[in-house]
């Protein structure tokens, strides 16, 4: 049998080339979703280093949304990468020490603001034909 064993030197080279999501990358109101290997998370950027976490573990214990800071990422072990949110093959480690399974995917939703909208009601109807236009109903 042939052990295989990491190097720290080798971890960190390694953190160089990573996909990943910065702390530093998001602000407030932005949205990140997670996939690991057997969960989805969906975490919203609050003030004061603190994230809105919903899904996954938090889900299945009854506590979502729950509101946490993010401790950062590992590789499995101890060594972990505090300045980042999500990275590809990494595990994501809450500051609850929840940690995820191996992350799959991640995606970030940019919160652009709502100031420069204004919204109104409108009808089923009105609805349709801005969808479909006058023909919608003619097939």
């Amino acid at each position: 049998m042939i052990a295989r064993a990491r190097t720290m030197n080798a971890v960190l080279e390694q953190a160089r080339f990573l996909e990943s999501i910065r702390k530093t990358d998001l602000q407030c109101g932005d949205r990140v979703l997670v996939a690991t290997e057997n969960s989805v998370y969906a975490i919203r950027v609050l003030e004061d280093a603190t994230y809105s976490i919903s899904g996954g573990w938090f889900d299945r214990q009854g506590l979502s949304p729950v509101t946490l800071s993010i401790a950062g990422c590992t590789w499995g072990g101890t060594a972990i990468k505090r300045d980042i949110v999500a990275g590809l093959g990494l595990r994501l480690e809450f500051g609850n020490r929840v940690v995820t399974s191996r992350i799959r995917e991640v995606r970030v939703i940019r919160w652009g603001g709502l100031e420069g909208l204004r919204f109104r009601l409108v009808s089923g109807r009105e609805l349709f034909l801005a969808c479909y236009g006058t023909r919608g109903g003619d097939s």
